[in-house]
């Protein structure tokens, strides 16, 4: 598995609406209708409570969404850590299993923790960082998966720092990849980090995506593109003022050149001898940084991104 084609919300609109399925004496299987309590966001170690302000509590879901009794209940973790909490009965990436992440809310009102292996949050791989050229600081924002797959997981990284980013290996649920949605320099991750609207190029609506995962071999595919809900909408009229880029810390690395520089090519253009077009028509390139090499995503101000 290397990446979905698309980084958007598909599946997860109606999330909150399915429990967990519970056997009964004779194994069969029921949906129970959901009570009207709720699970209170725990601040376990590691976690990041995300979009307070609504009926969410922190949890990361939607802000009109609760972490309901008889519900999963995704989490946040801090920048470069992974959710370790997922339903465990639930080993590919399909609906409705792949919302079960997070703790399970049962009817009682408290909070089973479904995988004993594994803490809260655990690092990732730690082959990617993301690394600011552009001067404000750039909000980069991870898809909940397991999830909703809306983009509410923070990560800032300041101007001329380098964070780490969270790198999922096989490991993770479904083998799947971490997407995250990359913001305009200046935005915030409380502005970027939630469901935004076709006036600010932001959130789902900012111009580029990424996304990275690491195979058993210790090989990790980056990639970076255009998100095709921006180049779709009129925002697409005004050419973003940064770029974004690939680079590899020590060379072993394949793919290169990975880029996009809006000062020098159109909108939906990428510099690459391997770019193709996913889903909704968004180009993007790919790099295999080879046998745990260090990969980078650069963010710089248009035009500054040298080759």
């Amino acid at each position: 598995m290397i990446f979905n084609s698309q980084l958007f919300v598909a599946l997860g609109i109606f999330a909150s609406t399915f429990a967990a399925p519970v056997a009964d004496e004779n194994g069969h299987q029921h949906i129970h209708a959901k009570r009207g309590g709720t699970c209170q966001f725990p601040n376990y170690n590691g976690m990041v409570a995300v979009q307070t302000g609504g009926q969410n509590g922190g949890w990361a879901m939607s802000p009109d969404q609760t972490c309901s009794q008889g519900s999963w209940c995704p989490y946040a973790c801090q920048p470069g850590q992974l959710m370790g909490q997922w339903d465990t009965s639930v080993t590919t990436y399909s609906y409705p299993g792949s919302q079960h992440g997070g703790l399970y809310c049962d009817n009682s009102g408290n909070l089973q923790k479904p995988n004993q292996n594994k803490d809260y949050c655990y690092d990732g791989a730690g082959t990617v960082s993301a690394q600011n050229s552009a001067g404000s600081d750039v909000a980069f924002c991870q898809t909940v998966l397991p999830g909703n797959e809306d983009m509410l997981i923070p990560t800032n990284v300041g101007g001329g720092s380098n964070q780490v980013l969270a790198v999922p290996g096989p490991d993770y649920f479904a083998s799947t990849a971490a997407h995250y949605y990359i913001n305009p320099p200046g935005v915030s991750t409380q502005d970027a980090c939630q469901w935004g609207d076709q006036n600010h190029a932001q959130g789902n609506w900012a111009p580029y995506v990424a996304g990275a995962n690491q195979q058993n071999n210790g090989d990790t595919f980056v990639k970076i593109g255009w998100n095709p809900i921006f180049t779709g909408s009129d925002l697409s009229h005004n050419k973003p003022n940064f770029g974004i880029k690939i680079t590899c810390d020590d060379g072993n690395c394949d793919g290169l050149p990975c880029s996009i520089d809006p000062s020098k090519s159109s909108v939906n253009s990428v510099d690459s001898n391997q770019s193709s077009s996913g889903a909704g028509g968004g180009d993007f390139c790919v790099v295999t940084a080879k046998n745990g090499a260090h990969a980078k995503i650069e963010v710089f101000s248009a035009g500054e991104g040298g080759n």
